[in-house]
């Protein structure tokens, strides 16, 4: 008979018995569940509701439970349904009629609820340190190619050169608000629900205060209504997760690009290419392709749970057995992904040389000649325009700004309707002076402000990463 079968005269049809089971993805929450459950024998002893024996059997039993599931010689039934239902009656299995005293003061509403907060408490901790392994290996990658120039691109076209550590660490910012999100949306999931019962709370005097700091929860539900239907802490989580991939997504797409010959700046290692099973030549980055990919899957979970959540009314309803599936995968989507990005980033081969040609590709250099402008008195609007033109210039003679004459400096400079441009054109050395503004070290060392390319602010950026993830340079 079912736990809840009393109320019934005939069993449940077979199709819709099969329609409603979730075991397949809630066992994932079994040492979750048996966790809460310990908690709330405890809390059932102190309530005078268990016998010392009776609470040590029941203890005695889940703990042993719960190795076996480490062990993985577990085999759960379909036939009961989830995973609350499955753990009780192995339990009752193993120890006897007492474990029917374990639901004692509990709904599976509560208990789902609670085993939930509780699971995504682990893995949140195991998907952070995920995301601190891939932020040392950018940090590493960086490290290892400080000088290394690359081209900074806007509207993927070549815009200003900047420090391929610079780049990197771009990434590494991304991460450390993804640590933030998952951290706060965790602390917000620190209370627990157990003692909310169904919809109105537990019937019997039960210290839910006591129970949670057994389980190592901040404090306890308000509201035992909100408590059992509360799915926040999914879209929360979900949310963070797309959020995390979507930054993944942007990694690989660069990866991609630059792993690309025309580019040539990085080559995968074998180990984490692939090949075409038609073309010989081929060596694909696909494992970057992949976590492109399946960003797009869990955008989908996230929209699944939000979706799910709207048209319910308060309290428990059975939809919320469906967020799940979003969550589990979500969370091994994003954790498989970071430790295959750790493992690309880590292995990667970077071409400085390639990097170099390409930086001063597009006259990259030219807003450091319209700043130097500015400092010499030019309005920056009309610096502007004068350094767009000399861009024409050397693009049309096939140059560099580098190589523009005295005479073509001038000539744009005496033509501009600016007085001061005009005044400045008269000045002996201004052709050295923007010239030596157009060269890629000068370029670089412009931008000095802090979250700036400047060799030295990247340095100090990369220096200080290095020393709060607790490693070394060159290592």
């Amino acid at each position: 008979m079912k736990a809840w079968g009393g109320r019934f005269a005939a069993e449940p049809d077979a199709v819709a018995a099969d329609f409603g089971r979730s075991i397949e993805v809630d066992a994932e929450l079994a040492l979750d569940d048996i966790e809460g459950s310990l908690a709330h024998v405890v809390g059932l002893e102190q309530a005078g509701l268990l016998t010392e024996q009776e609470a040590a059997s029941l203890s005695d039993g889940l703990r042993a439970i719960a190795a076996d599931v480490r062990e993985g010689t577990v085999r759960w039934d379909p036939a009961h349904e989830d995973i609350h239902m499955n753990v009780e009656m192995e339990l009752t299995a193993r120890i006897g009629p007492v474990a029917g005293k374990l639901h004692t003061g509990r709904s599976r509403n509560d208990q789902v609820a609670t085993d939930l907060r509780l699971y995504l408490r682990r893995r949140i901790r195991e998907v952070d340190e995920a995301l601190v392994g891939l932020e040392r290996a950018l940090v590493g990658l960086a490290d290892r190619h400080r000088q290394a120039v690359m081209p900074g691109h806007t509207h993927v076209q070549p815009a200003q050169p900047v420090l391929f550590a610079h780049h990197l660490l771009a990434y590494v910012e991304m991460l450390e608000r993804d640590r933030g999100r998952f951290a706060s949306a965790l602390g917000r999931a620190s209370l627990s629900p157990l003692g909310s019962g169904a919809l109105a709370g537990a019937g019997f005097k039960l210290d839910r205060e006591a129970t949670a700091a057994e389980l190592g929860f901040a404090g306890v539900t308000r509201n035992s209504i909100d408590a059992v239907g509360d799915r926040d802490p999914v879209v929360e989580t979900l949310s963070a997760t797309a959020l995390t991939m979507a930054h993944l997504s942007r990694l690989a797409e660069e990866i991609v690009w630059w792993s690309n010959p025309n580019f040539g700046f990085v080559r995968a290692a074998d180990a984490w290419s692939t090949g075409s099973s038609m073309m010989p030549n081929k060596r694909n980055p696909d494992p970057a392709e992949l976590i492109r990919g399946r960003s797009a899957r869990v955008t989908g979970h996230l929209v699944t749970a939000l979706t799910m959540l709207k048209g319910l009314p308060g309290g428990y309803q059975r939809d919320l057995q469906e967020d799940k599936p979003p969550l589990v995968d979500g969370l091994h989507v994003l954790e498989s992904s970071l430790l295959v990005m750790a493992g690309m980033v880590t292995t990667l081969r970077v071409d400085e040389e390639r990097m170099l040609a390409a930086a001063t590709a597009g006259y990259t250099t030219a807003t450091a000649v319209a700043d130097a402008l500015a400092e010499l008195g030019v309005p920056f609007r009309e610096g502007h325009n004068i350094v767009g033109s000399l861009v024409t210039r050397a693009e049309s003679a096939g140059l560099e700004l580098t190589a523009l004459s005295d005479g073509d400096i001038v000539e744009v400079l005496a033509g501009s309707a600016d007085p001061v441009a005009r005044r400045v054109a008269d000045e002996p050395e201004v052709g050295d002076a923007l010239r030596a503004a157009a060269e890629l070290e000068n370029a670089l060392a412009r931008p000095d402000v802090t979250g700036g390319t400047a060799p030295a602010r990247v340095h100090a950026e990369l220096d200080g990463a290095l020393t709060r993830l607790g490693m070394s340079s060159g290592q």
